[in-house]
């Protein structure tokens, strides 16, 4: 079969690991802006986070095709996915273990049922307020839901099947496996290794083609 090339699952592999680390990695960012609000608000504003990255992914999805025909937009993308490679690999060797902990007993206990290690984390810290944790989600959601979606363009660019597959699958991962993929990110780390090396090539193959783009682009200008 034409699409089963090592080309093409190539980079559909590519695509499932950055699909898998950053849903992960957004999960994460939502149980920690959840961790600072009482018990009774912890489930509303995960669904609100969860709700707004999947809502988001699919907006930035339907404009993958606009947004990828903006010159210099690939290579700002490249960059913008190194900056995330940096963080995550940061968080990777600092551990970030009281976070992490809070981060997922806010997502697995936001019912408040069981005993909560989240509320052991910082207990000095100031509680804040269901608004604020939600902008700060929305805030969030909007700048990873753009790395996710250029990061998937930028893996699956030569090939529209992946493309759409892997839109597909990041939609799917956020909204219906987002605690689980936290989970097993926290448990298996090497995945998130592997994820972390993919999305770095794809940032500097990104910023490469990015800058061929940029090139060709000024040469018709008569630059």
């Amino acid at each position: 079969m034409d699409w089963l090339t090592p080309e093409i699952m190539s980079a559909f592999f590519q695509v499932l690991m950055i699909d898998i680390v950053l849903a992960g990695d957004n999960a994460i960012v939502v149980g920690l802006a959840a961790a600072g609000l009482p018990k009774e608000q912890r489930g509303k504003v995960i669904i609100v986070g969860i709700a707004a990255a999947t809502v988001l992914r699919i907006v930035f999805a339907l404009m993958t095709t606009q947004l990828l025909q903006i010159v210099g937009l690939l290579f700002a993308g490249g960059i913008l996915l190194l900056w995330v490679s940096w963080k995550m690999w940061r968080e990777l060797r600092e551990g970030h273990a009281h976070e992490e902990a809070a981060a997922k007993a806010a997502l697995d206990k936001a019912d408040g049922t069981v005993d909560d290690p989240a509320t052991h984390v910082a207990p000095e810290a100031p509680r804040k307020t269901f608004k604020q944790a939600c902008i700060q989600i929305v805030l969030a959601d909007v700048s990873m839901s753009l790395d996710n979606v250029l990061a998937v363009a930028g893996a699956a660019r030569d090939h529209p099947n992946v493309l759409i597959i892997g839109l597909v699958l990041s939609v799917a991962f956020m909204g219906l496996a987002a605690t689980f993929i936290a989970s097993l990110l926290s448990k298996h780390r090497w995945i998130a290794y592997v994820g972390l090396l993919i999305i770095v090539y794809v940032s500097l193959a990104m910023m490469y083609e990015g800058s061929l783009d940029l090139m060709a682009y000024y040469e018709s200008r008569g630059g």
